[in-house]
């Protein structure tokens, strides 16, 4: 089905180009069908937002494609990205657990296509379903581990560069080996990772330039290379 901002909505999970290694994409026949029942499929452009901090929540979002950032706002209005979701990833699972306020705020960062469930209707199927129960769970955990990682990255780090080096090698996790280094895609702006570490955007931008000067990476666009690895890992250990 044609949609707007460069997306084709799918709106069967069975029949979805997309399927991948995560959340819903795994679902038993019975419980995928449960799914389809309840679910609401939409498309957003960039910069749409879902939901904000302290808001009720209606139900989760489940991220068929596309990047969602959460994040938190201090009392003077600085912003701090917790995580950034990617497809496969359940969003506000906390809120529509609880029935508290979310406690964060999401926003698209590119054009995305997102399964809205009902919160009565998401506690119906984890109910219902017991790997829909165990999914759930995984993704608290890699909620939990997402939080953990930003903790030691703004609590524990001693200097901006140490947090810069930090947040690299998280990303080289999932780049690719070559003969000059990991090479990995980074498709973040240097305010968005300055809201990642906890510096300010100006200071990610000379730490990179450091970074560079030392041969530890190089850049081009939103590609990255890291060439020496173990130096980077001595930052964070130092």
């Amino acid at each position: 089905m044609p949609a707007p901002y460069g997306l084709e909505i799918i709106d069967n999970c069975a029949s979805c180009a997309w399927t991948k290694e995560g959340f819903f994409c795994q679902l038993s026949s019975p419980a995928l069908k449960s799914f389809e029942e309840v679910k609401f499929t939409s498309s957003y452009p960039a910069h749409a937002v879902l939901f904000v901090e302290g808001q009720m929540p209606r139900g989760v979002y489940l991220l068929c494609k596309g990047r969602v950032k959460l994040t938190m706002t201090s009392a003077e209005g600085k912003t701090m990205i917790l995580h950034i979701a990617e497809a496969g990833e359940l969003i506000g699972v906390n809120g529509a657990l609880s029935g508290k306020p979310y406690e964060l705020s999401a926003e698209t960062l590119e054009p995305c296509q997102v399964n809205f469930i009902k919160r009565e209707a998401f506690q119906r199927l984890i109910h219902d379903h017991r790997d829909i129960g165990v999914h759930v769970t995984e993704q608290i955990s890699n909620d939990y581990q997402a939080a953990c990682f930003q903790i030691r990255s703004m609590g524990l780090s001693r200097t901006a560069e140490e947090k810069v080096a930090r947040f690299l090698l998280d990303r080289a996790t999932t780049g690719k080996e070559t003969n000059q280094g990991i090479r990995m895609n980074v498709a973040l702006t240097h305010e968005e990772i300055a809201q990642i570490v906890g510096v300010s955007r100006e200071t990610v931008t000379r730490t990179l330039s450091d970074l560079r000067q030392k041969s530890l990476i190089t850049t081009k666009g939103q590609s990255v290379l890291i060439r020496n690895k173990p130096a980077l890992e001595a930052l964070v250990a130092a």
